[in-house]
């Protein structure tokens, strides 16, 4: 059955949000890195899109009243917008450029005589991946002169001849892991959106903006007196304690607390040390508008991540970290936490098995076994897809082979990333979880798996530096943003001219990250800027990286306990949700049950879950939706403040946080 055609977006909308994607991404290096105000772009629900969002929408409808025409761009056309500003903006920060630069020269610039990477490192890298030892020095110390350049004389500067192999070469791997994604998204979207009908959180409120300015009815939204109370304590919030950043007489209201020194250091709550309290407003509507099974889910499994720390302790089980030998995990801190490689590899072949039907069609269609249908839910045909993925996975192991990697190493290397890119994918979107980190990295559960000489020498290397690139570092990762996207544009057309916006937007905000992250580190020197995180989680990779070649330590074989814990645990999970209908645990909710995002985000999720139960409960579906603009206000007054505190933070020296850094 063919999906009635939806609503046609014009060029002139597609071509606005490419723009403005590439504009947030020349801002974004400057604002987050040098000014260090609030980040323009972070997250799945990043605050500068939001911001450009609501203020266009707000001066298209203005202008429409005064002129009393139709409004120059359709709500459908804003939401376009929107996911092109979002998609862009995760490259220009710890999506890709935060951390790329330094990525491509630490095992060279950091090199010592006392961690020997120039013996040991230096001579497995292929010499095409790094640019010239002068571009490299200069890239850290800056041009001479510098900082009374105006930008375009910097770039200009630039010693562009000792960055062209790599440039070239790193290029070619991005488009391919891209090319990879949009097949894979085109290929899982007719299952994920209209056979499991998955939510999608993080898209609401910017589709409630959308479906009331083609209602025309978006000053009766705004102006809803739940949406307002609900705006209004952010904006109260921020309001004091931003004047209080800069004026230290004004009072201000915590929205932080260490909690942990309310716990015993030994006994069954000793897990709860490390507990912390961070309000964020935005983040309890996200909550709200996510099911309260995945709500509920979420704190569930951090509290139960924690008291089993305080259960092994009452038992007297104590593993030391030395056990989880070479790790590459984000947070990966403790053995026990190795729960989720196991767990993560059993939810993928829950989402294998859920997609089974789907999966055998489109191999069926694709291999000439079965006529081709025509659904036109996607941006292209699937068979494309099908035949894209492998192509695109192939051409990635023949990259890695190139540069000296066994075949066999760079096929696990490879589709363990993109396993865990569509988990993680399910995790963000379904969940709505604007800010989220993994625990392990792919590596992880493949040095499990086979033991660490499957990655000596030159495959160590290759696997750690290209995983630090794409894969592991999630919290802005552009897959989940490719499954919003597709959700947005199902209903659309034509589709070829929103998948050609969406293809524009990622190349050219690509390469405006890498621009304007290169003219920032050239102007001002790579040293002198505030990089400490995607310093020192850059070298800790190459540092994981020498151990792998030298002399890897055995991992214990409590790793591997605890993997197959995690693998039994989450296969218990999903036979129970799969087959009760009165089950209330979601399995996405163990798979975050260590991450850094929930020991950040627990409260807001079970504050969200509780207001949305008690909602349900007791005022029914119609003060439910009600209530819904209370917290839709919540989201929107935090994003409107943080933008408003970003331009304070252009013109001060400080920057005052309204979201998560």
């Amino acid at each position: 059955m063919t999906q009635k055609r939806g609503q046609t977006v014009r060029i002139r909308a597609v071509l606005t949000g490419v723009v403005l994607a590439v504009i947030i991404c020349l801002l974004t290096p400057f604002n987050n890195i040098y000014r260090q105000a609030t980040l323009l772009g972070g997250g799945h629900f990043p605050l500068a899109p939001f911001f450009v969002f609501f203020f266009l929408t707000l001066l298209v409808v203005l202008i429409s009243k005064i002129t009393r025409r139709d409004t120059f761009f359709r709500g459908s056309e804003l939401i376009v917008i929107w996911i092109q500003m979002a998609i862009g903006s995760g490259l220009a920060y710890t999506g890709f450029a935060r951390t790329f630069l330094i990525n491509l020269t630490a095992p060279i610039h950091f090199a010592s005589v006392g961690n020997m990477w120039e013996e040991k490192i230096q001579p497995l890298l292929p010499q095409q991946l790094t640019p010239d030892q002068n571009a490299i020095t200069m890239l850290y110390s800056g041009l001479d002169g510098g900082r009374e350049m105006g930008w375009l004389e910097v770039v200009s500067h630039i010693p562009w001849e000792g960055w062209l192999s790599p440039i070239l070469l790193w290029s070619s791997f991005s488009i391919l892991s891209f090319i990879v994604m949009f097949c894979i998204v085109n290929l899982l979207s007719r299952q994920w959106i209209h056979n499991e009908r998955v939510n999608f959180p993080l898209l609401k409120v910017p589709e409630m903006i959308g479906g009331a300015v083609n209602e025309q009815s978006l000053g009766k939204l705004l102006m809803d007196r739940f949406l307002l109370v609900g705006l209004s304590i952010p904006v109260f919030l921020h309001l004091l304690n931003g004047s209080s950043f800069y004026f230290a007489s004004v009072p201000s209201i915590s929205t932080f607390m260490l909690a942990g020194q309310y716990f015993p250091e030994f006994g069954l709550f000793s897990g709860f040390q490390d507990l912390k309290i961070y309000v964020y407003p935005a983040f309890i509507g996200f909550a709200f508008l996510t099911s309260r099974q995945i709500s509920f889910s979420f704190w569930f499994f951090f509290f139960a991540g924690c008291l089993l720390y305080g259960f092994l302790n009452v038992l007297g089980v104590i593993i030391p970290t030395s056990e989880l030998g070479v790790t590459f995990g984000p947070t990966l801190t403790r053995p026990e936490e190795m729960q989720m490689v196991g767990a993560y590899g059993v939810f993928f072949l829950f989402l294998v098995y859920l997609a089974r039907h789907h999966i055998i069609d489109v191999s069926k269609q694709s291999l000439f076994l079965k006529k081709s249908s025509n659904h036109r839910t996607e941006w292209f045909d699937v068979r494309i897809s099908f035949w894209g993925v492998i192509i695109g996975i192939a051409a990635l192991v023949f990259w890695y082979t190139r540069l000296g990697m066994n075949p066999m190493v760079a096929t696990l290397a490879v589709c363990s990333f993109f396993m865990i890119a569509i988990v993680a994918a399910r995790i963000i979107c379904q969940g709505g979880i604007a800010y989220f980190t993994l625990t392990a990295a792919p590596l992880d559960g493949l040095i499990a798996l086979f033991g660490t000489k499957l990655f000596a020498g030159v495959g160590g290397v290759l696997a750690g530096m290209t995983q630090k690139t794409f894969f592991v570092d999630l919290r802005e990762s552009l897959m989940p943003s490719l499954v919003h996207g597709r959700k947005i544009h199902h209903t659309l057309r034509p589709q070829l001219v929103l998948l050609g916006g969406l293809m524009a937007t990622v190349l050219l905000s690509l390469a405006a990250s890498f621009i304007a992250m290169m003219a920032l580190c050239y102007r001002f020197g790579m040293r002198e800027l505030n990089q400490d995180w995607a310093t020192r989680t850059t070298v800790t990779v190459y540092e994981n990286i020498f151990s792998l070649v030298t002399s890897p330590p055995e991992t214990g074989s409590w790793v591997m306990v605890f993997a197959a814990i995690g693998a039994i645990v989450m296969f218990l999970l999903v036979i129970a949700y799969h087959r009760f209908y009165w089950w209330p645990i979601h399995p996405i909710g163990y798979l975050t049950a260590y991450s850094s995002a929930m020991r950040i985000l627990w409260l807001s999720f079970f504050i969200g879950w509780a207001c949305n139960a008690l909602c349900m409960r007791y005022g029914g579906v119609v003060f439910f939706r009600k209530a819904q603009l209370f917290f839709v206000g919540l989201i929107i007054g935090d994003f409107l403040m943080g933008g408003g505190w970003a331009i304070v933070g252009i013109f001060t020296d400080l920057g005052y946080q309204v979201l998560p850094n």
